[in-house]
């Protein structure tokens, strides 16, 4: 697994170039059924309209398409897809939705009005980037549990979930770059009393600085 950038849920921004509406909306998709899914809600949102271009970028840019939807070949679905390959940022699907204004932009206008709308709306996301990382468990005795959660924490983990019984059941995340040397600080630390199970590998989004 390696890390990459994306955003969740949806963002939309509105650029007006010579009387042309370019409305650009973003969302997270993982699956060409999702992009597909994401691109007709929008056809039908804005049914009226001159123009739906889309571009999606999935699986890190493994898999990505593009069309113009009936504008001059190369002005609209390409310079959007280069963009969003540009940003890094990968699962997601982006449609501008463009009513004319009245005024031909000619084909480097189109270009830059397609180019920046997805500029626009892609700076005004929060971007996550995606961090291979591990689940991990520790059953620990209640005197130990105030210095695991500080060892924790010291590498940078992330507690999901802990337990109260006749011990502390502790599950937490950590960065796969942190793993071992988390397992050997805990064995100097505890006097190799605690275990350290492994639950799971994931991916865990951590905000983009």
């Amino acid at each position: 697994m390696k890390q990459y950038a994306t955003i969740f849920g949806q963002n939309q921004t509105e650029y007006v170039e010579k009387r042309s509406r370019f409305i650009t909306t973003v969302r997270h998709c993982e699956t060409e059924q999702e992009a597909a899914a994401f691109l007709e809600e929008m056809r039908t949102k804005y049914w009226d309209a001159t123009h739906n271009c889309f571009a999606y970028s999935l699986q890190q840019g493994k898999n990505c398409r593009f069309s113009d939807d009936g504008e001059p070949h190369g002005t609209a679905g390409k310079p959007m897809l280069d963009v969003v390959l540009g940003s890094g940022i990968t699962d997601i699907a982006v449609v501008v939705t463009r009513y004319f204004g009245g005024v031909l932009l000619g084909t480097g206008g189109l270009v830059r009005a397609y180019s920046k709308s997805v500029q626009d709306c892609l700076s005004a996301c929060e971007v996550f980037v995606m961090i291979p990382s591990t689940l991990l468990y520790i059953n620990c005795d209640y005197t130990d549990h105030g210095r695991l959660t500080n060892l924790i924490a010291s590498y940078e983990g992330n507690i999901e979930n802990t337990e109260f019984t006749d011990k502390v059941a502790v599950t937490f995340c950590l960065k796969d770059e942190f793993v071992d040397g988390f397992a050997k600080k805990l064995t100097e630390t505890f006097s190799a009393r605690l275990n350290l199970e492994e639950i799971e590998k994931k991916m865990v989004p951590f905000k983009e600085k």
